[in-house]
């Protein structure tokens, strides 16, 4: 089962902003997409948004660069999905993609009636992959600290 989706297209003009650059929300999109992808793939499931979590634009992505949206899976629970996204861009005449955002978003796997179903787990083989997991706890653990500060305001 591979736990890697990798998306790639070119940035249109319909994703500007008003600095000439593609919008944000553009990239939100991406990675949602890709998240989806990725998680319903790892699955075979439908899957929702429940968490993102930590979203870094690093740099803006210019209209008409080749953007590459990478997804993986780093840590499963029993119904739930982390998955790691990033986001590189390149002008067409250029080899190398610069990375240019980053997030951690989270899906569950439901049924057709809407309630979450068991994914298969994942198991990390490289130091990498051990790595990713790792980083996926200790973002759990700190959401958990966020979401008590939380609670009087929502």
């Amino acid at each position: 089962m591979q736990n890697k989706t990798v998306f790639q297209f070119i940035s249109e003009p319909s994703d500007v902003n008003y600095g000439g650059n593609v919008h944000g929300g553009s990239v939100m999109k991406w990675i949602d997409q890709a998240g989806y992808a990725c998680g319903s793939s790892w699955s075979s499931s439908y899957c929702v948004t429940v968490y993102v979590g930590g979203i870094r634009f690093y740099s803006p992505i210019k209209i008409g660069h080749i953007v590459k949206v990478e997804a993986e899976v780093i840590y499963t629970g029993k119904t739930s999905m982390h998955i790691a996204i990033n986001v590189f861009s390149r002008n067409i005449k250029r080899k190398d993609f610069e990375k240019k955002t980053h997030c951690i978003i989270v899906f569950v796997a439901v049924d057709d009636e809407g309630n979450s179903v068991e994914v298969p787990k994942f198991s990390p083989v490289t130091e990498q992959e051990k790595q990713m997991e790792h980083y996926a706890i200790k973002l759990m653990d700190l959401r958990k600290k966020i979401e008590d500060e939380m609670k009087p305001f929502m």
